[in-house]
């Protein structure tokens, strides 16, 4: 059964609602935990909140775009909000898996010379996670929608609400921010 057909079968039965659940738990947590410095116990309680949003206004869904930038976009505000009231440290070794940066680096270093010997280096993968806990909430947001949750860029400004030229500019501003950070910091 598709999200369409379970939105449906949710008004004539709320316990469809679990199948929402179960098809966006695992990747929802992974964003609110990948762009937020929280606990895992708070990123539970938001994703809490997110599902309780998602329930109370599915009604308001519009089957003309993704369901799942429409959850997205739910996760996007109440995690804006979130961090607007609560500006934590960051926690580098919870962030990032080495899997994950390595996606990340892989879609850097093809610019460079040499990425062979780049993707090579752990020091290159300590000063990215470094570097991706200082970034700014909405350059963490896009890298994650890019890279991790594999979004393209229509949908990336559809959740975002931004247009398709601006993911795609901040996407690059990050690539020269890091690598920058990577020179200074004598990684490579």
């Amino acid at each position: 059964m598709n999200e369409i057909e379970i939105i449906k079968k949710i008004s004539e039965n709320p316990e469809f609602f679990a199948e929402i659940i179960e098809m966006y738990e695992k990747k929802l947590l992974r964003y609110i935990l990948k762009i937020t410095n929280v606990s895992l116990e708070e990123a539970e309680n938001l994703l809490q909140d997110i599902f309780l949003k998602v329930y109370t206004h599915i009604n308001d869904y519009d089957a003309k775009f993704p369901f799942s930038s429409w959850i997205y976009r739910i996760a996007h505000n109440l995690v804006i909000d979130y961090h607007r009231k609560n500006k934590n440290t960051c926690r580098i070794e919870d962030d990032w898996n080495e899997d994950e940066l390595q996606k990340l680096i892989e879609n850097i270093v093809d610019e460079w010379n040499n990425p062979e010997e780049i993707l090579n280096k752990k020091e290159l993968i300590n000063c990215i996670q470094k570097s991706l806990c200082s970034l700014p909430l909405k350059f963490k947001e896009i890298l994650v929608f890019k890279f991790i949750e594999e979004k393209n860029y229509t949908e990336i400004s559809d959740i975002l609400r931004i247009p398709e030229w601006t993911v795609w500019t901040l996407i690059n501003r990050w690539k020269k921010m890091l690598k920058e950070i990577i020179l200074k910091n004598k990684c490579i």
